[in-house]
């Protein structure tokens, strides 16, 4: 890490106030004693239980040439329209771009919940940002994660990680704090163990198709390994456990990704993986992102299928995994 970057986080943040998995039999971490908690977890848990979630990225959000596009809020309000009726609750990427206006808008739109994402936790405006949305729309930011695979990317350290929790923690007392991170990394790394502590509740990325084995098995097992590899984040954290990414996407056509095996996955995790306040799943991606194709991907090489994530495609049009989904009053009542 540059010297820049380590003293923006030990200073300039405190003044401004999917690699390859483990194998599901790796030995777990014991859990780490829980810090005294002073966040409210209501909402969060209530939107884990009885609504449903899904990642969000406004679709007018993009990285083009190392360069990020503002998203119009009105950009932002048709996106969330298309999905109020399948969705009551978001989890986001950034605070930047337009993304910092989400709660805003859906709380207008009668969400129920936002976790707000911290893309950059370095980045002294875009963090100012999160917490001054988390401060005004109290009511419905269920939380805010600082960073997301930021160990699997090599872009700060568990300690990094763990001061960032505690210089946020100070403006935030009762707001719901946590990072991302892969399974694999929070479990398989003995010094994630003081930031598990300082979590309030985890999000964490499952990825079935990054398995060896992926290829030759079906829909249920796919299904089967997150559910049982959230049965581990469970052995290692005793908060709520939120599983933020987990999917299959719907292309390029030439790694055989195809729309029926993105909703053959979810009809079986639906199934496999029952929805509490303990633990619960995010749908990922709300929207396919083109532009993706040449972003710079998280763990470094080639992943064409990045751009194929969305439930729904670039232009908002629904995917076949909407053909059949289920009411949030059926899913929930």
């Amino acid at each position: 890490m540059s010297s820049t970057r380590r003293t923006f986080l030990r200073y300039g943040a405190s003044a401004m106030a999917a690699a390859p998995m483990a194998p599901l039999n790796a030995a777990p971490l014991s859990p780490p004693a829980p810090a005294p908690r002073t966040a409210n977890l209501t909402l969060l848990q209530s939107a884990m239980s009885a609504g449903r979630f899904v990642t969000y990225q406004p679709t007018g959000v993009k990285v083009i040439n190392g360069r990020l596009t503002e998203a119009s809020d009105q950009s932002i309000r048709a996106d969330l329209m298309v999905l109020r009726p399948h969705f009551d609750s978001l989890i986001t990427y950034g605070a930047q771009g337009g993304a910092e206006r989400i709660a805003d808008i859906a709380a207008g739109l009668n969400f129920r919940a936002v976790v707000m994402g911290v893309w950059d936790f370095y980045n002294g405006a875009e963090l100012a940002n999160a917490i001054a949305a988390a401060k005004r729309m109290s009511h419905i930011v269920a939380g805010l994660s600082l960073g997301n695979e930021m160990i699997l990317s090599k872009r700060a350290a568990w300690g990094d990680l763990e001061y960032i929790l505690g210089v946020v923690r100070k403006q935030l007392p009762t707001t719901p704090l946590t990072i991302t991170e892969t399974f694999a990394d929070f479990i398989g790394q003995a010094d994630a163990k003081p930031v598990l502590a300082k979590m309030d509740f985890m999000l964490a990325n499952i990825h079935p198709i990054f398995e060896t084995w992926f290829r030759t098995a079906q829909a249920p097992h796919w299904a089967d390994f997150v559910a049982k590899a959230s049965d581990l984040l469970a052995t290692a954290y005793s908060g709520p456990v939120l599983v933020k990414e987990t999917g299959v996407p719907t292309g390029p056509v030439s790694l055989k990704y195809t729309p029926e095996m993105q909703r053959e996955f979810y009809r079986a995790l639906e199934k496999r993986f029952p929805q509490t306040g303990a633990r619960a799943f995010s749908y990922f991606a709300a929207f396919d992102a083109p532009w993706r194709i040449s972003d710079a991907i998280v763990g470094g090489g080639k992943h064409p299928e990045e751009a194929h994530w969305g439930l729904f495609d670039a232009n908002r049009a629904p995917k076949d995994v909407m053909r059949d989904f289920p009411s949030l009053t059926k899913a929930r009542g």
